[in-house]
Formats: structure tokens, C-alpha cells, sequence
């Protein structure tokens, strides 16, 4: 702290009440690389314990889902198509009326 005549000159660190080194930097840095390491620990290690019967179930599931949506795809054609064929037929009695 500095006086000249009534003014008071203060530098930085006295006005702060602290020092700037930076430390909530590297903080979160370590964090942030402990926390992947974590987590990719986790996942890497279940991974590897993962048996031959987890992973046939996880594969049959896949495979389940894949053809309950092509079924579901194929009934949600066949009724556009059987809506279409209704329509055609009902426009084709109406045309025979009118004739």
C-alpha cells in the first residue's frame, strides 16, 4: 500500500484480499480427467465380465425388437392397403348406383 498525499494506491493482491495462482484451474482439470478414468474403468470392466450368455440375450433382444418392428410395419401396410381396396370398392358401388 502505497500513500501519495490523500491517495491510497493499492496493488491487486491487497485489493483482492488474496492470490491469484490459478488453483481452481487445476482442479478441475485433475477432476475432469479422474472422473473419465472413472468411468471408463466402469465400463471397460463390465465389459470384460460381460459372459457368453449376456451377450447372446443382448443380441436375441436386438433381434426381437428388429422383427416386431418389421411386423408392425408390414400390418400398418396391409391395413393402408386394405383401407385403399375398402375405398376403391365403395367408389366403384357408387359409380354402378349412379349408372
Amino acid at each position: 500500500m502505497e500513500k501519495r498525499g490523500e491517495e491510497v494506491h493499492v496493488d491487486e493482491t491487497e485489493a483482492s484480499g488474496g492470490s491469484k495462482e490459478g488453483v481452481v484451474r487445476y482442479v478441475l482439470v485433475i477432476s475432469l480427467f479422474l472422473a473419465i478414468a472413472f468411468l471408463s474403468i466402469i465400463w471397460i470392466t463390465g465389459a470384460l465380465s460381460q459372459g457368453d450368455d449376456e451377450e447372446q440375450a443382448s443380441i436375441s433382444r436386438e433381434m426381437n425388437a428388429a422383427e416386431r418392428d418389421s411386423t408392425i410395419a408390414t400390418e400398418g401396410l396391409d391395413e393402408i392397403e386394405g383401407a385403399a381396396t375398402e375405398d376403391a370398392a365403395d367408389t366403384g358401388a357408387a359409380q354402378t348406383i349412379e349408372n
